[in-house]
Parts: structure tokens; sequence; C-alpha cells
């Protein structure tokens, strides 16, 4: 069974293009163009599907043209328009952190070098300039700002990031 904890998401399939079962991909990583990623996985129903991936060829710096085996026509194609593309975790030791989604550290566990735990990632808030983890903190939340200057280690398999916050920046 696959479970959305092993998982990445690297882009979304868009609409079919042609007769013949493409789809237009628009990717948000490019593990897959540097590493052989045989197959990606989508979410059908609540479900974790893994699918070949019969071929693909860019067609700009972040959309692709992708082949899935098995989805032969337009029709089929169409079925998938929307959904988010995702690949397994093993391919990331291949990646960078900045090239992952931020929304893929929801749920990971916040831990200061000083403070000690902080708590669990409710969401990443990217409506301001930098983008901020929310962690809620009783009855509020604490607002952290993503970025690679607190940042010590992550640990994906644990669920854990670990930083280096300055002092009263928990205080606020």
């Amino acid at each position: 069974m696959i479970l959305k904890d092993n998982l990445i998401p690297v882009g979304q399939l868009l609409k079919p293009h042609g007769i013949h079962g493409e789809l237009v991909f628009e990717f948000s990583s490019d593990v897959f163009d540097r590493e052989e990623v045989p197959f990606f996985i989508l979410e059908i129903e609540g479900i974790y599907v893994p699918f070949r991936v019969a071929s693909y060829r860019l067609r700009s710096s972040s959309t692709a043209l992708l082949k899935l085996k098995g989805v032969d026509t337009e029709e089929q194609a169409r079925t998938f328009s929307g959904l988010t593309t995702y690949i397994s975790n093993e391919y990331l030791a291949e990646m960078e952190d900045t090239e992952v989604e931020p929304h893929y550290f929801e749920g990971f566990l916040l831990i200061d070098i000083h403070h000690g735990e902080i708590g669990e990632i409710s969401e990443v808030d990217e409506t301001t300039d930098n983008a901020l983890f929310v962690v809620p903190c009783g009855d509020d939340e604490l607002l952290i700002p993503v970025s690679e200057a607190y940042i010590v280690a992550i640990d994906h398999n644990k669920r854990e990031i670990t930083l280096n916050l300055p002092d009263g920046l928990l205080d606020l």
C-alpha cells in the first residue's frame, strides 16, 4: 500500500494533448529529468496508484507532455486532468530541499536546537513575500519564517526539521 507520507508532489496533470493519451504536465521539480523515475503516482478516489511513464518530452521550463502506459486515448487522459502527480520519497536523496513544494512539509515536527520541540507544522502560509511555517500553540499559532538560514537539518524519514532560530523569535 502506498502512503501519502512516502510521497513528494512534483506537479499536476493539466489537460489532454492530442488524441493518443498524452497529457500536459506542469512540474515543480525536475528530479524525474535527472533521475530515472519509472513511474508517477496519482491519487484516484483516495487511493495512490502508480503509473509507468511511457514517455515525456519537455515543452517549456515548467511543462512537459507526458504519456502514461495504459492511457491511450484523449478520453482516458481527460480523466486525469487536474490530478497532482507524486513520486516516491526514495528520490529525495537526489533532490534539493528547495525543489520540494513548501506544503510537503505540513505535518513535519519543528525542533529548535536551543528550545527543543516547537510543534507540528499545520500549514505553510505563502500569502506573504516570505513563506511561514504555521504551528498551532494553544489558542494561538506560531509563525516561523521558512528560511534556509534557520534550517540546520531536515530528516524526511522522521518528518522533522531542526532549526537554529534567533533569540526572541518564538516570543513574538
